[in-house]
């Protein structure tokens, strides 16, 4: 044996030393007769590997990363959560991510390749000109119309938007060729539906996705609470005729819930309530989940789309926010469209991408308040694209990209705007109420604040998602437990990945979370509100993003077979651990925390129809009971209030008609005035299907001498 010749020993240590790129390898040339007993005994240990069924092979440094996290989440699942424990164990799954990640042994996948491309920048400077004159005109009209949509203003500021787009844009209107094109279209038209193993595997995630979002819409959640009540007000403006641009109501709201909600009860026929509440966030989530397949595939490839829509899709988070029936939808209705047009004019120098994209922001300002934060994610991406050295020759041309997009999404900010210059305190009123001292003192040093509250938000996806009920189940991590692992490592291997290539993107996914969680962290006067499920909901695109390709890392570090069998058997576990979270969990605490309105108002409802009529039903107030309001809603009487306070008692002997109470049990003071008004009266207890929601209902005869009304 030659002097130099590596042992067995140094062999070894250099497959260990996995941060050393000088590793010895063992040459395959068989007349290297200096090597030939190293090689006799490596081949033997690989012929007895090789004789091991593929399935049956376990990749362990693939695996070992994601099952060490398992471990740590699994620590962290209520309610006796092990913190300290579960940091330790998470830091070293941390580790096992970056030992596998050098090795070659997990990879991302990487999405749709990259074209370099430069935008002739071009534009029809003396028609935008037109546009802008136009819009300065309905910005005029808006403050003059008394910050409402009139059919003059309205079509000058889509008209103007419409100019704007196509000057900006380089576009041409061409209608003769258009109608050509279609034309030929329609008279040859091609349908191409190939139904191959993924095609199928997208049908059944739909399928699955489907039964989260649509399954006992009427039951979960069934009660409203008083935002609620707010909510179907406005929409109740809008049927009346009320063209608001901004809702001062409940201390301001944007107007495109109330719209949208509007159309939503016209279409479905469902009036003014809780279901056409639901229907249209409902709408809005399943929207958000196109693009989030899409985003998926513009970063990852077919199979990270595919695993973004699954995760996103029965996540208990995703559905809560999608079907409450309030605003909270429109953050990620916002952020998944821009981030998706963004990233890809981004990848491919398309212009377009960029015009579609600030249209969506500027819909998305009209929709919630937290969507005002997404502006700064976009000048954050369009930042790290410019100082990515691969994007050098471009960074004029991204300037101009991100002004192409501020100028869009300011001219469908522009109603908003004119009205937040003349109302500038109720515009920001809510906003203003959690950063500042407007409502409340801070309780204490607002820079501490900000550190602990963007801690405690970073943290909501393993430890604790809030202690809002309406939204969340309080005390629990945002993501299931198998979901939170891959989010976990996925973030790893994304931030090891930009290490090792330095690409704008992927440090922006890891970065968008933060800056999307900021609507939460900014509640320095309540920072007790920090976190909650609805300000951070916009944050949910990418952290599913992650996790999917998380997720798809693992199967890509395994065997063919076994990351089949694999995936499956996650797949199912994580659909499963959601069911249990939304159907079962979340509907227990739901029901156990609000008030059963709707079950009051189905009695109002048939007592109204039979024997009574609408206005001869009152629910007497008693302190931290129900929302009177949501009674005569759930009944269908939305524009009947049915409330009195026990000294209003006597003032319904004017009414003639058969009359309801209903009440607390616990309100002696009012059972003592309904039985000294009306002796003839009869009360009964009615037993809830919920404990401890149980009311009386006190009836009393209609007044029978008399005389009916003359035709």
């Amino acid at each position: 044996m030659l002097q130099d010749e590596p042992s067995v020993l140094d062999y070894v240590k250099s497959r260990l030393r996995f941060w050393d790129k000088q590793r010895i390898r063992i040459p395959l040339n068989p007349e290297d007769q200096a090597v030939i007993p190293v090689i006799e005994e490596i081949d033997q240990t690989e012929t007895q590997a090789s004789s091991i069924p593929a399935v049956f092979r376990i990749a362990w440094l693939a695996l070992l990363p994601f099952g060490l996290a398992l471990a740590a989440q699994f620590l962290l699942e209520p309610p006796t959560q092990q913190r300290w424990p579960a940091a330790a164990v998470y830091a070293v799954s941390a580790i096992a991510a970056a030992v596998a990640f050098w090795r070659g042994e997990l990879h991302l996948a990487h999405g749709e390749p990259e074209l370099f491309v430069q935008d002739d920048l071009k534009a029809r400077w003396q028609l935008a000109l037109v546009g802008a004159i136009m819009l300065l005109v309905s910005f005029v009209l808006f403050g003059l119309e008394n910050f409402t949509f009139t059919s003059l203003n309205l079509s000058v500021w889509l008209a103007s938007i419409v100019v704007i787009i196509f000057a900006l844009g380089n576009l041409r209107f061409a209608p003769v060729e258009g109608l050509r094109a279609l034309a030929v279209r329609l008279s040859a038209p091609k349908f191409s539906i190939r139904f191959n193993f993924y095609a199928m595997l997208v049908v059944a995630v739909l399928l699955v996705v489907a039964v989260f979002r649509f399954t006992d819409i009427a039951n979960l959640p069934m009660d409203m609470v008083s935002d609620h009540a707010e909510k179907l007000y406005d929409v109740s403006d809008v049927l009346s005729g009320q063209t608001k641009i901004f809702f001062e109501r409940n201390t301001g709201r944007e107007a495109f819930q109330f719209y949208w909600t509007a159309l939503m009860a016209q279409l479905f026929g469902t009036g003014i309530s809780y279901m056409s509440l639901k229907i249209g966030t409902i709408i809005t989530g399943l929207v958000v989940l196109y693009f989030v397949y899409r985003i998926g595939y513009e970063v990852g490839g077919k199979w990270v789309a595919l695993y973004a829509l699954l995760f996103t899709g029965v996540a208990y988070w995703a559905n809560i926010i999608s079907r409450v029936g309030l605003r909270f939808p429109l953050y990620p209705f916002c952020v998944a469209p821009v981030m998706y047009y963004l990233l890809r004019g981004l990848r491919t120098s398309r212009r377009m991408d960029f015009v579609w994209s600030g249209v969506w922001l500027g819909i998305g300002l009209h929709g919630y308040t937290s969507s005002r934060i997404v502006p700064l994610m976009v000048v954050v991406a369009i930042g790290l694209y410019m100082l990515d050295r691969r994007t050098k020759g471009l960074r004029v041309h991204a300037a101009a990209w991100g002004g192409l997009l501020a100028v869009i999404s300011f001219a469908i900010f522009v109603p908003l705007f004119r009205y937040a210059l003349s109302h500038w305190e109720i515009f920001n009123y809510r906003s203003f109420t959690r950063i500042l001292d407007t409502e409340q003192a801070l309780p204490g040093n607002p820079v501490l604040i900000f550190f602990s509250n963007t801690w405690r938000a970073l943290r909501m996806f393993f430890v604790d998602n809030g202690e809002v009920w309406v939204h969340s189940i309080p005390g629990r991590p945002a993501l299931d437990m198998i979901t939170a692992a891959f989010f976990f490592v996925g973030a790893v291997l994304l931030l090891l990945r930009f290490i090792r290539t330095r690409h704008w993107r992927d440090i922006f996914l890891l970065v968008s979370i933060p800056i999307l969680l900021l609507p939460s962290i900014l509640s320095l006067a309540f920072p007790n509100e920090n976190p909650n499920l609805n300000r951070t909901a916009g944050a949910y695109v990418p952290v599913f993003l992650i996790a999917a390709l998380g997720f798809d890392a693992m199967l890509r570090g395994l065997p063919r077979r076994m990351a089949f069998v694999t995936g499956l058997l996650l797949t199912i576990i994580i659909v499963q651990l959601n069911y249990d979270l939304f159907f079962v969990q979340f509907r227990k605490q739901f029901d156990a925390s609000s008030w059963n309105t709707a079950e009051m108002g189905e009695i109002m409802h048939g007592f109204a129809t039979s024997v009574g009529a609408p206005e001869s039903v009152y629910v007497i107030g008693f302190p931290y009971w129900v929302d009177t309001r949501l009674v005569g809603m759930n009944a269908g009487y939305p524009a009947i209030n049915p409330e009195i306070n026990s000294d209003m008692i006597e003032g319904t002997l004017a009414e003639p008609r058969a009359k309801m109470f209903m009440l607390n049990p616990l309100d002696t003071v009012s059972i003592d005035k309904l039985k000294a008004t009306y002796p003839t009266g009869r009360f009964s207890f009615h037993q809830s299907t919920r404990e401890g929601k149980n009311f009386l209902i006190f009836l009393v005869p209609p007044v029978s001498d008399v005389m009916p009304a003359l035709p």
